[in-house]
């Protein structure tokens, strides 16, 4: 049978609206909608101009229901800038994100998850210690969050949305985290991201819906900040006087953005509230306010480098696990090479891990 949220799924994930399709398939929009509805059971010709315009295999739609993530379970970055298609686009790749899981942990023996339950906890500052003691991190500098997470259990995927309006976002599926992360970003931004999820992901585990509370994402931005800037290590290491090359040099400790440690420093107390400003600024001009003019390397995945190089081994290409998930090639690699350290490679048939 013809699977009508899978459609709607596909069509989500392309940012159309029915009528958009309906234009670009010359079907009309009551067709689009009541084939949505399951009211009505596509023709072949049917199915196939939708499978050519939406760029997915006809195979797609015929398989079981997508896994439906809620949008309350969902912690979004940066939602009041996020239009409603790009928040329905990013939840459905959440959605095929979790297929591929499924896929990959059927044959691999993937780390638990091992991280703190912290709702109670009301301080960010307080719960980043936290994390920090039980992963027996001290209060050294993290050289790769992105593996860290994956060492404590953390699903980490990529998203292929070209927008600056989608940072990151991470839920809980049963007992499993889960972070995506747009790589479009810069490394700094990235990291950063990562690290406010996971201020979500051990602070707000069983809260409502968290996307519509400002305060919740004040708590996720700081407990990013104390996570990777510790207040004793940046003390010690930040001289008396500050200036806008210290302040340049010290962000590639942290690996973090300018912005991000001008602000750290502000709340440390290290900077006046005229200082800061005074920082902002002179970094704006120096190019610091919307890209990093010195930065650092992109963080790599750990788990999707071992299985890649596994798969290489057995010889299972790209085009046979998206066969397998009735996904196209484009999403599988969305899902994934933003995470390798390498640009995506061309779509076509070749083993899915060329990366060496």
């Amino acid at each position: 049978m013809f699977n009508s949220n899978r459609l709607s799924m596909a069509r989500r994930r392309r940012r159309l609206t029915a009528k958009a399709l309906a234009e670009k398939t010359a079907l009309s929009a009551m067709t689009i909608t009541r084939l949505e509805r399951g009211e009505n059971q596509p023709d072949p010709e049917t199915v196939k101009r939708l499978a050519s315009v939406l760029g997915y295999p006809e195979d797609f739609f015929f398989a079981d229901d997508p896994e439906d993530i809620s949008t309350d379970a969902v912690s979004f970055r940066s939602l009041s800038k996020m239009s409603v298609k790009e928040r329905d686009a990013a939840i459905a790749a959440g959605s095929l994100g979790l297929q591929l899981s499924d896929w990959v942990e059927a044959r691999f023996a993937l780390p638990d998850p091992n991280l703190l339950d912290l709702s109670y906890e009301t301080s960010p500052e307080a719960a980043a210690k936290s994390v920090r003691d039980y992963w027996g991190l001290g209060e050294r500098p993290i050289g790769n969050l992105i593996g860290l997470l994956e060492t404590h259990g953390v699903r980490v995927f990529s998203l292929s949305e070209n927008t600056k309006s989608v940072d990151a976002f991470s839920f809980w599926r049963d007992i499993k985290p889960y972070v995506f992360l747009n790589n479009f970003k810069t490394p700094e931004h990235s990291i950063f991201d990562a690290a406010h999820e996971l201020g979500h992901l051990v602070m707000h585990r069983h809260g409502g819906p968290r996307e519509a509370s400002r305060q919740v994402e004040r708590e996720a931005n700081a407990f990013a900040s104390a996570f990777l800037m510790p207040a004793n290590d940046v003390r010690a290491r930040i001289p008396r006087s500050i200036d806008a090359e210290v302040l340049i040099k010290a962000k590639g400790r942290w690996r973090v953005s300018a912005m991000a440690m001008a602000y750290r420093l502000h709340v440390l107390g290290r900077l006046s509230e005229w200082q800061y400003k005074s920082m902002c600024i002179e970094l704006g001009k120096r190019g610091y306010r919307t890209r990093e003019p010195t930065g650092v390397e992109r963080e790599s995945s750990i788990i999707w480098r071992k299985v890649l190089e596994q798969l290489w081994q057995e010889r299972t290409t790209k085009n046979e696990i998206a066969h397998a998930l009735s996904i196209p090639l484009d999403e599988l690699e969305g899902l994934v090479w933003g995470l390798t350290g390498v640009p995506s490679p061309p779509v076509r048939n070749v083993p899915l891990s060329t990366i060496k």
